[in-house]
């Protein structure tokens, strides 16, 4: 996998606005916080935004890091063996 763009999230931050920005573009969320994980399917069965908006961005109200957007699909933060899956 080769990314198209690179964003260091120290540097430029994803606020809420934003990241609303990215999520119409998207159709699936995987959000994995330490063992939770949580798989959003936007098109047909969209979450409540506060529930979403919660497990994507973080304390200091911009979207988690890391993030990656693979074709309509957004996975924010790290889980080994889910990324190994989501991205074969």
């Amino acid at each position: 996998m080769t990314a198209r763009e690179v964003v260091d999230a120290r540097k430029e931050k994803l606020d809420k606005r934003a990241t609303v920005g990215i999520l119409r573009k998207t159709s699936r969320v995987v959000a994995l916080k330490g063992k939770k994980i949580a798989d959003y399917d936007l098109k047909r069965d969209p979450p409540p935004e506060k529930e979403l908006l919660e497990n994507i961005m973080g304390p200091t109200g911009n979207l988690r890091a890391p993030a990656v957007r693979m074709g309509k699909t957004l996975v924010v933060g790290f889980a080994e063996d889910t990324w190994k899956t989501i991205f074969k």
